[in-house]
């Protein structure tokens, strides 16, 4: 099977936006929505974990979904994230879906259990063989404690509806021998945004970007750019994006990219218990970087 091209590029990791009594604010989310239509993203992933999908509820979860469809006026293909720590749960999920308008899903590695690479293998396989549409693997062991080891996307990369991987692992180590040992046609999507032109440089296909969210344009751009060789013009953008990719995760995702969607007038900064909005003092750091960069 060829690469998928139409993930190729930049997905842009959608926040959910929430008014002052905890509820989805829908209007926040077609702003945003509008925001990174306009900007070129690729395509749109919802209920991933910027998002906020641990918060999210199943009803809320396909409410959010049906509303993104409905609002899609670019037709961009969108992904949606079905994943979770228990592989019965993810397939009951996946059997109640409504998978109209779903281009792929996004599952992410089982958190909390530490499954052993076997289990892994054996948990995606499952998701793999009960879902309609194809599946993008997520490596994020700052969030799940296990690593997806090289030898073990391997492997999954050989299934037929397991199509590509996310990768927020931040290790270039990793991300070199992973373009090295998958096919040409299994794509390789960077989770970190401050390594998307290193990453692309030694083979990767684009980026799931939280940067995205408020600025599409210059993400875009900048992907690209190194998409088509130009890395001296994508570097000098993401030496741009260095300082405030740190700030974002100051007080945890997705708590600094709201603040930014709020400083841009597009949604309010409201995050869901656990997690706190955006300190004052984080939120003057992040409007002095947007200002000093030309962000807004």
């Amino acid at each position: 099977m060829p690469l998928d091209e139409r993930f190729k590029g930049v997905g842009a990791a959608l926040v959910t936006p929430f008014d002052e009594e905890d509820a989805v604010d829908y209007t926040g989310l077609k702003n945003l929505i509008d925001l990174v239509s306009e900007g070129n993203v690729d395509y749109l992933v919802v209920q991933g974990t910027t998002g906020e999908s641990p918060t999210i509820s199943e009803k809320e979860k396909e409410e959010i979904l049906n509303f993104t469809i409905e609002n899609n006026y670019k037709s961009l293909p969108i992904v949606y994230g079905i994943g979770g720590n228990y592989t019965k749960a993810v397939l009951d999920t996946i059997k109640k879906t409504n998978f109209e308008g779903v281009d792929a899903i996004l599952s992410v590695c089982p958190y909390y259990n530490k499954p052993t690479q076997e289990g892994i293998i054996a948990h995606f396989t499952a998701i793999a063989d009960a879902s309609p549409v194809p599946v993008l693997l997520y490596n994020v062991p700052g969030r799940t404690v296990t690593n997806i080891s090289v030898p073990t996307v391997v492997s999954l990369s050989k299934h037929p509806n397991i199509i590509g991987l996310k990768d927020a692992g931040g290790s270039l180590e990793q991300s070199m021998l992973l373009a090295d040992a998958v096919g040409d046609e299994f794509l390789l999507l960077a989770g970190d945004d401050n390594l998307v032109t290193p990453m692309i440089s030694v083979g990767w296909h684009g980026v799931i970007s939280v940067i995205a969210n408020a600025f599409p344009k210059e993400f875009v751009e900048l992907t690209w750019q190194a998409l088509e060789g130009r890395f001296k013009e994508a570097a000098k953008l993401q030496l741009a994006f260095l300082e405030f990719d740190d700030l974002l995760y100051v007080e945890s995702n997705p708590v600094g990219i709201k603040k930014c969607l709020e400083i841009k007038g597009i949604c309010g900064p409201k995050v869901r218990l656990p997690l706190l909005a955006a300190t004052p003092e984080l939120g003057e750091k992040l409007a002095k970087a947007m200002i000093r960069e030309g962000f807004v």
